[in-house]
């Protein structure tokens, strides 16, 4: 053990010191469930502390309301578990390959919400009908389908954002990331808003999109928007 850890336990700390990542984790996840971005244990998230080169993710198939920060696993970028009462999400793979390949990210989440998931279960990608859909980066893709928590899956969703920060995950759900576990559920909520616009729309005509002079304005835009 190195003389960092030996240290870390005397003074009583947790031994991996992420502590305020596991708390966001717990706060966050509560947050999945009450802004109806998902249901039962479905959906994930993880936040990435690249000092420790370490990310605390949600435990799989347990009740939002009842995980508490030490059920919260801590895995390495590999996937070995080193904490945690929880076994780490089953969708493990889809959040550590973008830990492993963007820099820029710092937290991952998942989400199995009506509107997205509509899209997805019709291979639809989201395009830009609103322009909110810029706090995402513009058009959403849809990613191919793959089975759940498989580096198959971690594959297509990666490759389906690409320079976005969202992505559907067809007959599944969808994915957002950001540089901060803030972000990220905040893209998680306008794609889904995004999409409900859409689908309502297209369920009485054929909605009129933002052009790529509109939505490129909106990119320019929204970075300052409440700054």
């Amino acid at each position: 053990m190195s003389i960092w850890k030996i240290q870390i336990k005397i003074e009583g700390r947790n031994e991996y010191a992420i502590e305020k990542e596991r708390e966001l984790v717990v706060d966050y996840g509560k947050r999945l469930i009450t802004s109806g971005l998902t249901r039962g244990t479905g959906g994930n998230i993880s936040i990435y502390c690249p000092e420790r080169k370490l990310l605390a993710i949600s435990p799989s198939g347990m009740d939002y309301f009842s995980i508490e920060p030490e059920d919260v696993a801590v895995i390495e970028l590999s996937g070995a578990q080193l904490e945690g009462a929880g076994k780490p999400s089953s969708e493990s793979e889809m959040h550590r390959i973008f830990y492993e390949r963007r820099p820029d990210i710092r937290s991952v989440v998942h989400t199995h919400s009506v509107f997205c998931t509509t899209l997805a279960t019709l291979k639809w990608s989201l395009p830009p009908a609103n322009y909110l859909l810029a706090v995402a980066g513009g058009e959403i893709s849809c990613a191919e389908y793959a089975t759940y928590g498989t580096k198959e899956l971690a594959e297509n969703a990666f490759t389906a954002i690409a320079d976005k920060k969202a992505c559907l995950l067809a007959n599944h759900g969808m994915l957002a990331i950001g540089n901060d576990v803030a972000e990220a559920f905040l893209v998680a909520e306008t794609v889904e808003h995004c999409s409900e616009y859409y689908y309502r729309a297209k369920c009485v005509g054929e909605p009129v999109l933002l052009n790529k002079e509109q939505m490129a304005e909106m990119l320019e835009k929204i970075p300052s928007y409440g700054k």
